[in-house]
């Protein structure tokens, strides 16, 4: 294999498929990339057994063929490279080893024959839509914060991605949760997705994704069985396995009867709330919040630090309520409503509150409330 390409060009490469290769791995060949030449471009593929990649850049290719090194020890050379360099790769004949060269420095890796790296698998997806990159970087930032980290309830670590109808209306919608407080949200449904089936898209593949899609324009074509999801777009396709298991009955815990609604300014509510909570614990973050007649009272009280209490004007007519946040979920479902009214619709202290955008109902949140 020789072909010669351009920095930029394989930094930008490198530096997808590097970050899907975890960095500690009992499995040698799954620390490396496999590099192909084949005509006029150079083809990355890297796994980790459960999301696999695949990105094409242009190269001038003068001899064909393939060898697989170590994903993130290439990308910090190249990463170190100077601007505009123009990078030669060669692998030498008995494969061992391949040559990096750009201007005055040489490098040498270590190879893994091609053959031990394993196949990416070409099974049919019987379901394919095409999402708009802008919609998927809305659906996946409206809802990640809220993917639960505790590997217990591992049918949790996800994007619960799924077809509904309502009022005659077809949606997809995702939901996410870690119990403690719920994000969903839905847009029009693509053509061809109605008879999708319901898949939980694991919290890594999100993650991937959104660095992928950051700042494209492209349509990202989807493809998914009961077990698997690819996105396609530009010269990428992300694969991923699902998370095999049931995603719990989500609209359960969606109150429909709370009656005192608040209507406060977005941005004005999530600085109050992260002022006064510097005043609260590391452990609880807790911050209360009391209602009454078009005043907002938020406090926070610490044995440690003191305590901090500060007012805002809102709309609300309601009785007095006083009802008590974790700040942090507090403050990460502020940041995701982008119009300058939040809605916040409670029943009680104990009670779950839903919080939404007063002129967007595209995104739903729901928020356990906390003893204060």
């Amino acid at each position: 294999m020789q072909l010669s390409i351009e920095r930029a060009a394989l930094l930008k490469a490198l530096a997808h498929v590097q970050s899907v290769v975890e960095r500690r791995n009992t499995i040698p060949i799954l620390s490396n990339v496999l590099l192909s030449a084949d005509g006029g471009k150079l083809v990355f593929t890297a796994t980790d057994m459960d999301l696999t990649i695949l990105e094409e850049v242009a190269a001038t290719t003068a001899e064909e063929g393939a060898t697989t090194v170590p994903a993130h020890t290439l990308y910090e050379i190249v990463r170190k490279l100077p601007e505009g360099a123009e990078v030669s790769l060669a692998v030498s004949g008995d494969g061992g080893q391949m040559t990096l060269r750009a201007g005055r420095s040489t490098f040498s890796l270590a190879t893994l024959p091609k053959e031990d790296f394993p196949s990416a698998g070409s099974e049919a997806l019987p379901h394919s839509f095409t999402v708009a990159a802008e919609d998927l970087r809305h659906l996946i930032d409206r809802t990640r914060f809220a993917i639960s980290t505790e590997e217990t309830r591992y049918y949790l670590n996800g994007i619960y991605l799924h077809a509904v109808e309502e009022d005659g209306n077809e949606r997809l919608r995702a939901v996410a949760t870690d119990g403690h407080r719920l994000a969903r949200f839905e847009m029009a449904m693509p053509e061809g997705a109605g008879d999708m089936p319901g898949v939980i898209v694991p919290r890594k593949t999100v993650n991937e994704l959104r660095k992928l899609i950051d700042g494209s324009d492209s349509a990202v074509e989807l493809s998914l069985s009961e077990t698997k999801i690819s996105f396609a777009f530009d010269a990428t396709n992300l694969t991923s396995k699902l998370i095999d298991g049931t995603f719990p009955d989500y609209q359960r815990v969606i109150p429909s009867g709370n009656d005192k609604t608040l209507d406060v300014n977005r941005r004005e509510f999530a600085e109050a709330v992260d002022r006064v909570s510097t005043i609260s614990t590391e452990k609880s973050r807790a911050v209360k919040l009391a209602i009454d007649d078009g005043t907002l009272t938020l406090s926070a009280n610490s044995p440690e630090n003191g305590s901090a209490v500060e007012q805002i004007e809102v709309d609300y007519g309601g009785p007095a309520i006083e009802i008590g946040f974790n700040s942090r979920y507090l403050l990460d479902i502020a940041q995701q409503i982008e119009g300058d009214t939040a809605q916040l619709s409670m029943s009680d202290a104990a009670s779950p509150t839903v919080v939404r955008e007063l002129a967007d109902h595209s995104a739903l949140y729901v928020l356990m409330p906390m003893r204060v």
